[in-house]
């Protein structure tokens, strides 16, 4: 259930050859969303509010709250003036840690090791994904050649990131996308997750900058390859290749680069293994 439009028209004034006149232009919806379990809230995030069931599993899932979406025993979609909360209500033994959690982050603050544990938190090493799914070059390029038709909400805005998942023998089965390069991609978690599409079996493409937190979460489902339009950051690589993902960026008309992994890419000419 959609609560909000994920485009408003807002008036502006256009500028062209050295005339002015009155315009409008339709722009991303950001709202803020709150994702609260078993009655207590855990984050807030700036978002586009559609597909906000897949937006809670996938985030849920992302986060470790979850493993699949048999975890969430209920689930609220509840508007407010500010914006819009995701309640959900977990099952046991889920209900039990995310409460233990809960007591740690509440004991004393401004310490040493509270901070430490923080900063661990957030370097943290993913699993390793070890399968030996394989791609050709002309794959990667025929994926992102598909992406740009299928971003209905960036073609009315020039203004949102997208995520989307291809597979080999089926092209590119999900699109998902929001204000937050994040969001985007725990939409697309949420969607894999909700129709039961194992991610070892092809490709995320991302349209932003491929960021550890991008990686964390690729690495989360189990893709085993990452393609973006972007460029990664250091610590991006560092982690992909601790990964075992594949990391694929600045991927354009003409080419990409591979940063990790490379043995996953191959020429048309070889012999590719795609894994079921």
């Amino acid at each position: 259930m959609e609560m909000r439009e994920p485009t408003a028209n807002v008036a502006c004034s256009i500028w062209r050859h050295q005339s002015v006149t009155d315009g409008k232009r339709a722009v991303p919806v950001e709202t803020a969303i709150s994702f609260t379990y078993d009655g207590g809230s855990y984050a807030v995030m700036m978002a586009t509010p559609q597909n906000l069931e897949d937006f809670a599993l996938g985030f849920s899932f992302t986060e470790g709250l979850v493993s699949s979406s048999a975890d969430i025993r209920e689930f609220d979609i509840v508007e407010h003036d500010v914006g819009i909360e995701l309640r959900m209500w977990l099952v046991e033994p889920r209900a039990a840690i995310l409460s233990a959690r809960r007591r740690y982050l509440a004991g004393p603050t401004g310490c040493g090791l509270c901070g430490m544990d923080s900063l661990h938190e957030a370097v943290r090493q993913p699993a390793r994904v070890g399968n030996r799914q394989c791609f050709t070059q002309a794959e990667i390029m025929r994926a992102l050649e598909l992406l740009p038709p299928r971003q209905e909400l960036n073609r009315q805005t020039r203004a949102v990131h997208a995520a989307a998942f291809w597979r080999p023998d089926s092209g590119l089965v999900a699109v998902r996308e929001d204000v937050g390069r994040h969001n985007a991609l725990d939409k697309l978690a949420g969607a894999l997750l909700r129709d039961a599409m194992p991610a070892h079996t092809g490709m995320v493409l991302l349209t932003s900058r491929v960021s550890v937190e991008m990686v964390q979460k690729s690495a989360a489902l189990g893709a085993p390859v990452i393609v973006a339009v972007s460029a990664p950051t250091a610590l991006a690589v560092r982690t992909a290749e601790a990964a075992g993902i594949t990391l694929v960026a600045i991927a354009r008309d003409d080419g990409f680069e591979v940063f990790t992994h490379v043995q996953r890419i191959k020429h048309a000419t070889e012999a590719v293994t795609h894994v079921a």
